[in-house]
């Protein structure tokens, strides 16, 4: 890609980057977006059994848009004929997006890092090749290329669940999986599936936690697969902290604070979240006490590099958690119009994309969760 000078760079091909480029284009701004492995790449890497745990539902005609469409004119239900579309229909559903609305998207391109320069613009730090300038800069790159692998030591023996390609192809008919949530379960009840024994390993006991707030527990779509393993005798829920992973001849066996030891016939799977593509670009962002970027509220600019904006799950505002698809896209507005405000556009047509809530300027109810 030669260095020439974009006005606006979005970085990551995924539901967040195509979204903001989508909502760019009501108000005639064109976006480029590079990414390292094309578009809906994380998804394509699913493998066979995972699906999008939100479910998606037609019903565009009445102002409710589906859950997991990224414009308010798309719904994955309809052109997949799909509730929980698996990650390689959902990469297609992507793929339609970006050629229904003629995005530029560049894939081959391994992003670094951004620095702001001394002319006001920004620097994209890449790879292979000379840096990129842009006049702005949306950070879309996601979390699943980024497994959390801290937390206790010998991660380096277990493979993170993001990481299988196939539950097949997943060692041994004793299996422990670290962490309870989302991934870990999903990955439990596959593997289940498949006739294998299944320990899973966690502190917090998620799969215990009630809240209005669905973030913080399992979906529905989850709840109800799991009570199926369950009576299969083949999963073990534990409450334990681990504190260690030991080679044991073929196998692995998994340390317990609390004394206990388990077996694992091959590497323990590691579903314990995700560092995140911001761990790229830390310093460029701001952090509070708890770890949670900190953001300009009125537009999604980090507050200590001008002209760099954040979209994706990683997003968080006062107590509210963007991590969900129809979450984050709520603020693809909000992003779209301080860079038209930037670059001097007309960005009235954006005040339409308020009922569809993909627009939500106002956080104040957020200190209660109540719509984000």
């Amino acid at each position: 890609m030669p260095d020439d000078r974009h006005d606006v760079l979005i970085i990551g091909a995924g539901p967040a980057g195509l979204g903001v480029a989508s909502t760019l284009t009501r108000i005639g701004v064109d976006a480029t977006i590079v990414d390292r492995d094309g578009i809906g790449a994380s998804f394509r890497h699913w493998p066979p059994g995972m699906r999008l745990i939100t479910p998606s539902f037609t019903g565009n005609q009445f102002g409710l848009v589906d859950l997991n469409a990224i414009t308010p004119d798309t719904s994955p239900a309809l052109s997949l004929q799909e509730e929980h579309p698996t990650g390689a229909q959902y990469a297609a559903y992507l793929q339609m997006v970006a050629d229904l609305d003629e995005l530029d998207v560049r894939s081959g391109v391994d992003v670094r890092d951004v620095r702001a320069r001394d002319d006001g613009d920004l620097e994209v730090m890449v790879a292979d090749g000379p840096p990129l300038t842009a006049r702005q800069v949306v950070w879309a790159a996601g979390e699943a290329g980024y497994p959390r692998r801290t937390g206790f030591p010998e991660t380096e023996h277990a493979q993170p669940t993001i990481e299988v390609r196939s539950w097949d192809d997943v060692a041994g008919q004793r299996i422990v999986i670290v962490g309870g949530y989302e991934s870990g379960i999903d990955a439990a009840i596959n593997l289940v599936n498949r006739g294998r024994e299944v320990t899973v390993i966690d502190p917090s006991e998620p799969w215990q936690v009630v809240d209005a707030d669905p973030s913080l527990i399992l979906s529905p779509y989850t709840q109800g697969r799991l009570r199926d393993a369950l009576e299969t005798d083949r999963l073990t829920l534990g409450t334990a902290h681990v504190i260690g992973i030991d080679p044991d001849g073929d196998g692995f066996r998994v340390r317990t604070a609390e004394g206990d030891t388990l077996a694992s016939d091959g590497p323990p799977l590691l579903a314990t979240g995700f560092e995140g593509s911001l761990s790229l670009i830390r310093d460029r962002f701001k952090f509070d006490e708890h770890g949670r970027v900190e953001l300009d509220e009125a537009t999604d600019a980090s507050t200590i590099t001008p002209g760099l904006y954040l979209a994706g799950p990683a997003l968080a505002h006062r107590e509210a958690i963007f991590c969900f698809i129809y979450k984050f896209r709520q603020r693809f507005g909000v992003v779209a119009r301080a860079i038209g405000d930037a670059l001097g556009a007309d960005t009235e047509p954006l005040e339409e994309l308020r009922e569809y809530r993909f627009y939500l300027d106002d956080l104040s109810c957020c200190d209660d969760a109540c719509v984000c």
